[in-house]
């Protein structure tokens, strides 16, 4: 799904849904196709999930606004959605 509110600030919201249970992969990347923050690894239950992204890297320091992407990613799907930072 795509992430809620966008654009944001300073948090959003990603949810997404897997039917069974899965080893999922959630990322924030730049434009340049940089990591920002890996958001979420490993198994997921069947059902909702709901990841909120606080604006921050790796190592807790905020992001410049602008746009960013993130990725949802399993062993047979993997999907990129845009979403904005802003001031």
């Amino acid at each position: 799904h795509q992430n809620y509110p966008n654009p944001f600030n300073p948090s959003t919201a990603i949810s997404f849904a897997v039917a069974q249970r899965l080893v999922v992969e959630l990322s924030v990347f730049d434009l340049l196709g940089r990591r920002v923050r890996l958001l979420a690894q490993g198994p997921r239950a069947a059902g909702q999930h709901i990841v909120v992204w606080d604006g921050t890297d790796e190592q807790g320091r905020a992001v410049g606004a602008g746009v960013y992407l993130y990725r949802l990613g399993t062993a047979d799907f993997a999907q990129t959605r845009k979403m904005v930072l802003v001031e």
